[in-house]
């Protein structure tokens, strides 16, 4: 590891502990034969910028006890003075000005061009840093402002200019190839530092099909016309919404949670949409299902998840698909499904730890067999990203 890399491991292979471990030892800390060697007086303060759910649930607070530091200042007294803050990414233009520092960015988030890689970049200049990440980047774009805190662009012009070619054919600007990847492949192999674990988890990932009303979405492709608000359908992304609104909203994929549930006494669900937790509660507000624990993570709620026989904990994706993980379960039922890869496989990290007790873990996944599910799961097995507008193109 060096100073602006990137620790690239999957989900649950201990990159929270190899990076402080690598701050340790680039302040004098290292453990000898099993002893405890402190770190050099006084050590560089510790930023750690990740997830709201991570931060607020302290998990990094036992990961860095594990070093003898401690986020309280009166029980750092081996290293007195010390700073250490972890906050989240909502909050990272806090410390910009922040100078002679070491700051670990868990959950990549720096892509694109906005207020965070701003800041990202203005810290990266004075300060030493690393990344942790399960999904470092698809494209070479999502490496630009990577590349240019390490030095190796003044810019991001400077990038486009050297390797992007964009499409002629397109009314807003669109990559169509990239020059010279060579280069890149050299760039990127120079800063990504692979975690590789052997996994004794075994994950069973099952589909689990449901019906959906065929008249009521053919009617909606055929006439463009949104039956909810009794209005006509405008954009790419509200005639798919409502196309999934009518898959999952059936019945049918009601039943099949229910009968899922019969096999396990605990569960994590993950959902995309209001009207989907607003039936999943519904349901869980059921005699059938008195006894049973029900928590939540969504915007509308943060509560850890339940320790009881029997519970069913409620995960927004947006909200909750990374930064937090549970080993009280083995099973994780995917009630609708992402359009983006990485969230999904983020999700499914939630529950293959490297301390979870099952070996066999289960994944099902609800959907049916409607033109936008296949078309969903289609790429999600190409381990890219859903495209509505490719979509809506030809239905």
């Amino acid at each position: 590891m060096k100073n602006g890399c990137i620790l690239n491991g999957g989900v649950g292979t201990g990159k929270s502990r190899t990076g402080l471990y690598y701050y340790f030892k680039e302040n004098g800390g290292s453990f000898i034969d099993q002893s405890f060697v402190p770190m050099k007086k006084p050590p560089q303060d510790l930023y750690i910028i990740t997830t709201a759910m991570k931060r607020d649930s302290c998990e990094w607070d036992s990961e860095i006890s594990n070093y003898r530091m401690s986020t309280n200042s009166e029980l750092n007294t081996l290293y007195p003075g010390q700073s250490i803050v972890v906050d989240s990414w909502n909050n990272i233009k806090k410390y910009a000005d922040i100078t002679g520092a070491f700051f670990i960015f868990d959950e990549d988030r720096v892509c694109g061009s906005g207020a965070w890689v701003k800041a990202f970049l203005k810290i990266a200049k004075h300060n030493h840093w690393i990344i942790l990440s399960a999904t470092p980047g698809d494209t070479w774009s999502d490496y630009i402002p990577v590349f240019i805190a390490n030095g190796f662009y003044k810019n991001k012009t400077e990038f486009i200019r050297e390797h992007v070619v964009y499409s002629r054919f397109t009314k807003y600007p669109q990559i169509d190839r990239y020059l010279n990847t060579g280069r890149l492949v050299r760039l990127r192999d120079s800063i990504l530092v692979d975690i590789k674990l052997e996994r004794s988890t075994v994950p069973h990932h099952l589909d689990v099909y449901c019906k959906y009303d065929i008249p009521k979405y053919k009617g909606v492709i055929r006439n463009r016309w949104d039956p909810f608000k009794n209005e006509p359908i405008g954009q790419a992304s509200q005639l798919c919404y409502i196309l999934r609104r009518i898959v999952n909203e059936d019945e049918s994929r009601v039943i099949a949670l229910m009968e899922i549930l019969e096999k396990t006494p605990r569960a994590i669900i993950f959902y995309n949409f209001d009207y989907e937790r607003d039936m999943l509660l519904h349901l869980f507000s059921d005699d059938e299902y008195i006894g049973f624990e029900v928590a939540e993570w969504s915007g509308h709620a943060h509560m850890p998840v339940p320790d009881n026989k029997h519970w069913v904990y409620l995960v927004q994706y947006t909200a909750g698909c990374e930064g937090w993980n549970c080993i009280k379960t083995d099973t994780i039922i995917f009630f609708s499904q992402n359009y983006s890869y990485k969230v999904m496989e983020q999700a499914c990290g939630r529950i293959d730890r490297l301390n979870t007790p099952f070996k066999d873990l289960y994944y099902y996944h609800l959907k049916s067999r409607s033109g936008i599910d296949l078309a969903i799961s289609k790429a999600l097995d190409k381990k890219k990203k859903f495209n509505e507008r490719k979509f809506t193109k030809w239905n």
